[in-house]
């Protein structure tokens, strides 16, 4: 039961007002049981001391002969229970009085019995003392009157007690049980509600219909909610854009990795055929004691071997994340030309027929020697890779402050399920063939690369003829 009182808040403000409610009504009946009979008492008493100050003014005035009849009148009033005469000696005195019965033969004139009031009734008492008219000796006059009805306030106090105690212990439980679920509601709702925070359930909100610190509490929290929720909403955006980030990181990290894999196996096996090449020639062993043979072969895988780290060198460059290209204005169409006039002799001796479909200029910014490179991967390969006599359509043109290029050449095709490949670096669709025209396998994914720095993307895909190249900047 305790534990229960302890683990609920309704039930410790329940206990605590009907402890102190009833403590409350106890004290104030035991202030009223106290207070109203000592207060009834002195103006009983506050009566009889009037009537005695105007019976002794009387009394002054008469010889103690004449003084039966005021006794006897005196003793008739309903505040008087009985009176008691001395002389100045101290003796008492018998009572003057005019009734026969009275006398002076009892010596003392009693409207009730004195021993009636001894147990169970409080007394009242007032000493005077006066003289006669005819007489210069003086008297003390002992006046008693009766406090039934304070007796009688007494009982009554007692009587209703039980009664009292019912009605207050009943009144207390509901004052009680109404007190604690009007103060304890609006606490326990907002316990409640915190529960709900501390899971991170923000969807709900408080009704701010009060004006109290309570209302004020509510309309902090739902504050607070809000907060919490946009915070927490911002948290997961940026959870879920650092996971992004790392996995980006991840990819590049392994790309990186996979690269320089790729470059040291590129780099060994000419190394190999170099290093053999030289150790046959050094020692004479058979064919390779022809020098002069052996040494143009070394000398065309060496070729080789600068070109591969040439391009190494370029994507180095393309991957740093804080170099910063050149800004330059580029004739496109003048690139597109020198490189063409570059390799003429290439096409007339594979009889290729380019036809070009471009303006007179067509200029963009960037950096001038990345998009030489650009284009002279595209057309290249659109010239070593075409067979003898083959078709070659070479479009630039300006839309709309953007400029387009497209290369397609004719009579090959690459493999759909290589085509996703052709921007990985080292990929290679014929390795033999590309061995024997000297590709470096880094030519597109070098070409993908610049065009991403210059806020492009190379495409390519199959046609009814051939194969298309083409990008937009």
């Amino acid at each position: 039961m305790i534990k229960k009182i302890k683990d609920s808040l309704f039930a410790k403000v329940f206990v605590i007002t009907t402890f102190f409610l009833l403590c409350a009504c106890l004290l104030v009946f035991g202030l009223l049981a106290w207070i109203m009979p000592q207060t009834y008492s002195s103006k009983l008493n506050d009566v009889l001391d009037d009537r005695a100050k105007d019976f002794i003014l009387e009394l002054e005035q008469v010889s103690f002969q004449e003084s039966g009849g005021l006794f006897d009148q005196f003793i008739q009033n309903t505040e008087i229970s009985y009176v008691e005469l001395y002389a100045d000696n101290g003796l008492q005195v018998s009572l003057p009085t005019l009734q026969e019965e009275n006398g002076l033969n009892n010596g003392i004139i009693i409207a009730a019995s004195e021993e009636d009031y001894s147990e169970n009734v409080p007394i009242l008492s007032n000493s005077y003392y006066f003289a006669f008219a005819d007489s210069t000796d003086r008297y003390m006059l002992m006046v008693y009157g009766t406090a039934e009805q304070v007796a009688e306030l007494q009982q009554s106090f007692f009587r209703i007690l039980p009664l009292l105690l019912c009605v207050i212990s009943v009144i207390a439980l509901v004052a009680s049980g109404l007190y604690a679920h009007i103060i304890t509601k609006p606490v326990l709702k907002i316990s409640r509600i915190s529960e709900k925070m501390s899971d991170l359930h923000l969807e709900w909100r408080l009704r701010e219909d009060r004006t109290d610190e309570l209302g004020i509490l509510e309309k902090s929290l739902n504050i607070l909610s809000c907060n919490l929720s946009v915070a927490l909403s911002d948290l997961q955006n940026a959870n879920k854009k650092l996971e992004a980030d790392i996995e980006h990181e991840k990819k590049i990290e392994q790309a990186q990795l996979d690269f320089f894999s790729a470059v040291s196996h590129e780099l060994k096996t000419p190394i190999t055929v170099i290093k053999g090449q030289l150790e046959g020639m050094l020692l004479g062993v058979g064919a390779y004691k022809d020098h002069k043979k052996y040494l143009s072969r070394s000398l065309e895988i060496v070729n080789i071997l600068e070109t591969l780290v040439q391009e190494i060198l370029t994507v180095s460059r393309l991957e740093t994340v804080n170099s910063e290209l050149k800004s330059d204005k580029i004739d496109c169409v003048q690139l597109i030309c020198q490189y063409l006039n570059e390799t003429e002799d290439l096409t007339t001796n594979k009889d290729l027929q380019i036809h070009c479909d471009m303006p007179k200029a067509a200029y963009i910014n960037g950096d001038k020697m990345l998009m030489k490179k650009v284009f002279s991967n595209l057309i290249g390969n659109a010239i070593i890779y075409s067979p003898q006599g083959a078709e070659i359509d070479i479009i630039a043109q300006v839309e709309e402050d953007q400029f387009l290029f497209s290369v397609e050449n004719t009579g090959t095709n690459i493999p759909e399920d290589c085509i996703s490949k052709l921007f990985d670096a080292f990929y290679r669709i014929d390795q033999s063939r590309s061995r024997k025209t000297g590709g470096s396998g880094l030519g597109l994914y070098i070409t993908q690369k610049i065009l991403q720095r210059h806020g492009s993307k190379c495409l390519v895909c199959n046609t009814s003829t051939g194969v298309r190249f083409s990008f937009v900047i």
